[in-house]
């Protein structure tokens, strides 16, 4: 018997083009998702946990936490099978929030990879990425840039 080995699917920095577009899959946000944020946070924020105080406020409803989004758009990246594998850290981000992402919305995200940086010394180099969070109605609800350490692949060498 063979033992089964991981082999990561995701690109190695060699492989990556400036240019290249890559689209994920949906994904909707749930109650869940803002309990189980908040519980892991501490941000307990009455805009996100308090149905009567949030209608109140500007967005008539609870708005999801904008980390939140963030965050289930980077397990979609990573989902897609781009970098599986071979991102070793995720170096920097910068991020504006655009429109509230509510209960229910369904949210994908684009990137776009816009730099490459050979860093021969840690391994890899540092692929720029814009990326865009957008709702089911085509709208933009996030966006930024993060920067990802990723593994070269020693066999292009």
């Amino acid at each position: 018997m063979t033992d089964l080995v991981f082999q990561p699917r995701g690109h190695h920095f060699e492989q990556f083009e400036i240019g290249q577009k890559i689209v994920t899959v949906s994904r909707t946000v749930t109650e869940a998702d803002i309990v189980n944020f908040a519980g892991l946070t501490g941000d307990f924020n009455q805009i996100h946990t308090d149905a009567e105080y949030a209608a109140r406020g500007p967005f008539s409803k609870r708005v999801a936490h904008g980390m939140l989004i963030q965050s289930i758009g980077i397990g979609l990246a990573v989902q897609s099978g781009i970098i599986e594998g071979t991102v070793l850290a995720f170096r920097e981000q910068t991020t504006k929030f655009s429109l509230p992402v509510f209960i229910g919305d369904t949210i994908h995200v684009k990137l776009e990879i816009t730099e490459k940086k050979s860093l021969p010394r840690l391994g890899g180099g540092n692929i720029n990425m814009k990326y865009r969070v957008y709702n089911q109605h085509g709208k933009a609800v996030q966006r930024g840039d993060w920067i990802m350490l990723i593994k070269s692949d020693s066999s292009l060498d």
